[in-house]
């Protein structure tokens, strides 16, 4: 692609809890423009297919088909990014999803170097790649405090701690535990209790449960105003 063509892209900031720290998959480019930069996975539109057919693409080739058809995450359409000088090889208009996924294993894909990457030591990205990133965590953010999409975080089966862990990692920030189980445990839909319980640990076992019907809150769990500040 070069000269005046006018080209569409799709771009992905695909989100997971790692270690209690929010991370993001980024892939270190191997050609020009910003070779040796690291940025976000994606790639063009091919003229069989619409936006979230590219997306979906983009992202089984970064996390595989397989663990793609089974995992239970979230994608959506963030927003689109067409600033003239965005890309060195001409004008393209890139539109950004989000892609909100539960842990998973280091991607394994020949001669491409990708990985998960803590977002708070993410700086510096190819194209205006940091921009869609800040824009994408915003969201997930955003989300978090008026729907039930940090369950999206979390394997089928988690704790109550696994998620405030989530809210923790994704916000920047601590919750009081008994506050938020109480929250979480009383909204109608967002968790349904399992008759299994982690062992093995110390103290009284902990209850699994898995994520209900609910896509709501009501009333919202909202951020305090220095946590909604910072970066």
């Amino acid at each position: 692609m070069r000269g005046n063509l006018f080209a569409v892209g799709v771009d992905l900031v695909v989100l997971t809890v790692r270690g209690d720290e929010l991370c993001v998959l980024l892939v270190r480019r191997s050609e020009q423009p910003f070779e040796g930069s690291w940025g976000l996975p994606g790639g063009f539109v091919a003229p069989d297919e619409d936006l979230a057919d590219t997306a979906a693409r983009e992202l089984s080739a970064q996390i595989g088909s397989g663990a793609a058809g089974r995992v239970t995450g979230h994608l959506e359409q963030l927003a689109g990014y067409a600033a003239p000088d965005r890309d060195p090889r001409g004008r393209v208009l890139s539109v950004a999803f989000l892609a909100l996924l539960p842990d998973l294993p280091d991607p394994d894909q020949p001669g491409v170097t990708s990985g998960w990457h803590p977002v708070a030591d993410v700086a510096d990205l190819a194209f205006d790649h940091t921009r869609i990133l800040s824009d994408g965590v915003e969201r997930a953010r955003e989300t978090l405090e008026y729907t039930t999409l940090a369950a999206a975080f979390c394997p089928p089966e988690f704790t109550i701690t696994d998620l405030r862990r989530v809210y923790e990692a994704v916000w920047r920030t601590e919750i009081d535990p008994r506050n938020f189980s109480r929250k979480v445990t009383s909204t109608p839909g967002f968790l349904i209790p399992t008759n299994r319980h982690v062992t093995g640990g110390p103290g009284r076992p902990a209850q699994l449960f898995r994520r209900g019907p609910a896509t709501r809150l009501h009333p919202a769990m909202l951020r305090e105003p220095a946590v909604r500040a910072a970066g």
